[in-house]
């Protein structure tokens, strides 16, 4: 396999001049890059066709294929993203604070570019389009490594947003895809210290302990998304019922999909025989003993709901399936208690009409995303106006949650003086 180092040195070289260009120079090569998908929109759907057909035959799973799928409305959601980026405010270069110290110096907190990102990723080549565009208008390099899942969409992509970032004047050398398709790439980007500067998984437990437990240069890590459900005691079951139906059903294998409901014993002879009709079909259910009764006891059609007994297993699993794993609690302490031992820190939700339980439920649960009302599939860099995401941080260390372009900024001291010198 051949050395990526000549790629590593690359990218260092062009990081370096990137950051010298202003916003209207990023913005027109981001544009150009939007463009340019557009145009080549289908060689793109044409070569990821070929990596749905690969992955179908290799028996992966439809919620899995899902992330995989390009269609016209998700390249028109890839373009989107890109044009929106652009029209954010230029990250770099912002003073973020600013002082005087008594002896007259004037010191000032800039923003910078972090350098030459490393994205490593699962199956989503919008990914491919999302990371590049943070990056590039973050005044930062970026190296792409997907899965051999998506190859061939990816090269498709990154050959398109390299074409267009070199018409609209940018520095295409900025975005560059390690695609072998060999494990070893893996190894070598974690090691690269003096060229990589930062490093984000983003994918499956394994994909992530793998680059924790090995990387030697920084890690921003992203989690798992073990997302949970409460229906407190005096939730709306109507509004509840489609918030669950949304968070569980509508991209069942992204990590802001619900994995576990957890329903107040005093709810339950509500909700369960509307959930279960609404599911049915659907999702399969794996209940404790008290919500299962909860729908036996009513005429639920048999034939298409499927429910199965749950286990001490399926409260810690991300199951990125037709799956939802179902506990009755007793209070909303005990909801707070499982989550804070289960969850993985990503992103969890309330329902209820009880203003306190809300307070109390996001004071008390450890999430970077904590919702009431509210489906888990909003924690989105999209959808919190980032126009993109590099992904979802559950670290609390420089950022948390949706990591747009602030993710790829460092500070920078400025310190003014007039002839001073130290006593």
């Amino acid at each position: 396999m051949a050395s990526l180092t000549p790629i590593f040195t690359s990218l260092k070289e062009a990081q370096t001049f990137l950051a010298l260009h202003n916003r209207a120079r990023k913005d027109a090569a981001l544009k150009s890059a939007a463009t340019a998908i557009d145009r080549n929109r289908w060689a793109i759907l044409a070569d990821n066709a070929k990596d749905v057909e690969k992955a179908r035959a290799a028996g992966m799973k439809e919620a899995l294929i899902d992330r995989l799928l390009l269609n016209d409305k998700r390249i028109d959601d890839i373009i989107s993203g890109i044009e929106t980026v652009a029209l954010l405010d230029d990250p770099v270069g912002r003073v973020k604070a600013g002082w005087e110290t008594p002896d007259g110096l004037f010191i000032e907190q800039i923003t910078v570019p972090l350098g030459v990102a490393a994205i490593i990723y699962e199956s989503r080549p919008n990914v491919s389009a999302d990371a590049a565009s943070l990056a590039y208008k973050a005044g930062c390099a970026v190296l792409l490594r997907g899965s051999s899942a998506a190859l061939e969409s990816n090269r498709a992509l990154v050959a398109a947003i390299k074409e267009g970032l070199a018409a609209g004047g940018g520095i295409a050398d900025a975005v560059a895809l390690a695609d072998s398709g060999s494990r070893d790439d893996v190894d070598e980007i974690l090691t690269a210290r003096g060229f990589i500067d930062v490093v984000l998984p983003r994918g499956g437990h394994d994909l992530i302990r793998r680059v924790v437990e090995n990387a030697r240069v920084p890690v921003i890590e992203t989690g798992e998304g073990n997302c949970h459900i409460y229906v407190d005691e005096s939730a709306n079951i109507d509004a509840a019922v489609r918030i669950i139906e949304n968070a569980k059903l509508q991209k069942p294998g992204a990590c802001n999909a619900a994995e576990t409901l957890l329903v107040h014993r005093s709810a339950l002879s509500a909700i369960m025989p509307a959930l279960a009709a609404c599911l049915a079909g659907k999702a399969e259910l794996r209940c404790d003993a008290a919500s299962k009764a909860a729908i036996d006891a009513v005429d639920v059609n048999a034939a298409a709901l499927v429910v199965k007994d749950a286990t001490e297993e399926d409260w810690a699993t991300e199951f990125l399936d037709y799956i939802l794993a179902v506990k009755t609690v007793d209070s909303l302490e005990e909801a707070i208690v499982h989550i804070n031992r289960y969850g993985t820190q990503h992103s969890e939700a309330i329902l209820t009409g009880n203003l306190a339980a809300a307070e109390e439920f996001c004071r008390k649960v450890d999430a970077a995303c904590v919702y009431v009302n509210a489906s888990t599939r909003f924690t989105d860099g999209g959808e919190f106006g980032m126009g993109a995401e590099l992904g979802i941080s559950t670290q609390k260390f420089h950022v948390r949650g949706p990591m747009g372009l602030e993710a790829l900024t460092a500070i920078k001291y400025r310190i003014t003086g007039n002839g001073h010198v130290r006593k």
